[in-house]
């Protein structure tokens, strides 16, 4: 049985449904392919993503056809007229031929598309009931035994049902459902009825979309294009003052592919420079083929970012981190670069830990005039010292490290910390300890701690370890 025929074989008398051995008597040399529902659901999945270069939100419409809704786009493409023409040239040179409709309403376009006598067609606004008036009633999308009847009943265009009075379609079906299912359709046609569809991909709050007259084919191109986006982009984020976490940048070719790259940031922003520059070095390696049509930058995660007040002068604006890590990230893999983060333990070596860079910047607390100092850079493991002190609570008069001996002049101490009871730790973590710091006669700085007391000596005495040293 024939399932799809090309215009030739259209011309030569032959109809979907049509048994072979029939067709072949009335085509003798009739060219067949077995049919393959499955590769075609595929093809026009595929067709639907690549469609998403003129509207966000569409889908798959049956086993043949695609809706669109194009409402806030049209001005990107000229004009409804426009669009309507670019989208035949383009899918005739994807090697289709498409019958398209650009209406008000989703089953207005669904009829005009598939039974108006020539494509493409425009409706005006408001205009859709006349539009519709000379079309079958096949075009309400009804099923085949409500089309029968209606056929039967002599209603065999779309207009003449607009003058039959509502309440009179039960008595003339004999079955409240069936009339119930005409009016239904015909309102979703004129727009009284709202009709639900759910896109194919997810609706975006914040997106950026450029379509090019002619297909880009240069490296340059794509980037300049990059860096519009971004500005759009980050305009719209700075309205909603709102900073992007995580970015996708779509690239649509013209033979219908596409490719897609998304980059995580570490901390929320709408630079466009920033976004730009992290696609810049992956954008590289892309293959443009035989060109760009469109390029899409969505914010896929975005979090509250509210207004700051810069510096007046340049040499006050500290640089902030995060531009190289997500730059590193972008690189490496947002699992190869890692950093700080506080971790509640007033144990100096557990109160940090490491996170994936892109798991959110931490906040640290601020350094208080009431906090003891802490060293510019704290040992991983504090390091072994022998030490001349003062019983049973003096600060070191005299200490060896790493083989070299040195004479304190200074001390200021001792702050005590106590141990984490409630954790399993090793002998040297489970006592307290007396940190010091301590200056030695070349001016260096040291903080150093007694592990142990005296007082409570009874089997071994207290040591003495290096756990940082000051800038």
């Amino acid at each position: 049985m024939l399932t799809t025929l090309n215009a030739t074989a259209m011309g030569a008398g032959l109809i979907p449904g049509l048994g072979l051995a029939d067709s072949r008597a009335i085509c003798p040399h009739l060219l067949t392919a077995p049919a393959s529902p499955e590769k075609d659901a595929v093809s026009l999945l595929a067709l639907a993503r690549w469609s998403s270069r003129y509207s966000p939100s569409l889908n798959v419409e049956g086993d043949d056809g695609l809706w669109l809704d194009v409402s806030g786009v049209l001005h990107l493409f000229g004009g409804a007229r426009a669009l309507l023409t670019d989208m035949a040239m383009r899918f005739a040179r994807l090697g289709f031929s498409a019958r398209l409709a650009l209406a008000e309403t989703l089953g207005g376009a669904h009829a005009l598309a598939r039974f108006a006598p020539s494509s493409p067609i425009l409706v005006p606004q408001g205009k859709i009931k006349e539009a519709l008036a000379l079309l079958p009633v096949e075009a309400l999308r009804l099923a085949d035994d409500i089309t029968r009847l209606l056929k039967q009943l002599g209603l065999k265009r779309i207009g003449q049902l607009y003058d039959l009075p509502r309440a009179s379609l039960e008595r003339r079906f004999h079955s409240r459902e069936v009339a119930e299912a005409v009016l239904h359709r015909l309102d979703q046609a004129h727009g009284k009825r709202e009709e639900r569809r759910t896109p194919l991909l997810p609706t975006l709050d914040y997106a950026a979309r450029l379509p090019f007259p002619e297909p880009l084919i240069t490296y340059d191109g794509v980037v300049a294009a990059l860096d519009h986006l971004a500005e759009q982009l980050c305009e719209a984020l700075t309205l909603a003052r709102r900073g992007a976490r995580r970015v996708r940048l779509t690239i649509y070719r013209a033979d219908g592919t596409s490719a897609k790259i998304e980059t995580s940031l570490s901390a929320p922003s709408r630079e466009p420079s920033h976004l730009a520059r992290l696609f810049e070095d992956r954008v590289s390696a892309i293959d443009v083929g035989f060109g760009v049509d469109l390029m899409a930058l969505a914010a896929l995660a975005t979090e509250p970012l509210l207004p700051v007040q810069t510096a007046f002068a340049k040499s006050e604006d500290r640089g902030r981190p995060e531009p190289l890590i997500d730059r590193l990230a972008s690189r490496l893999s947002g699992s190869a670069v890692r950093r700080l983060v506080p971790y509640a333990s007033h144990v100096p070596e557990r109160a940090q830990n490491t996170l994936p860079a892109l798991a959110g910047s931490a906040l640290w607390p601020e350094q208080g005039t009431s906090t003891p100092p802490r060293p510019v850079l704290l040992f991983a493991e504090p390091e072994p010292l022998v030490v001349l002190a003062e019983i049973p609570e003096g600060p070191p008069a005299r200490f060896t490290w790493r083989h070299v001996t040195r004479r304190v002049v200074k001390a200021k101490g001792p702050e005590r910390i106590a141990p984490e009871w409630w954790l399993e730790l090793r002998e040297m973590r489970g006592k307290p300890r007396d940190y010091y710091c301590i200056e030695d006669e070349d001016g260096r700085r040291y903080w150093v701690f007694r592990a142990g007391l005296y007082q409570e000596a009874a089997k071994d005495l207290p040591s003495w370890y290096l756990h940082g040293v000051f800038g």
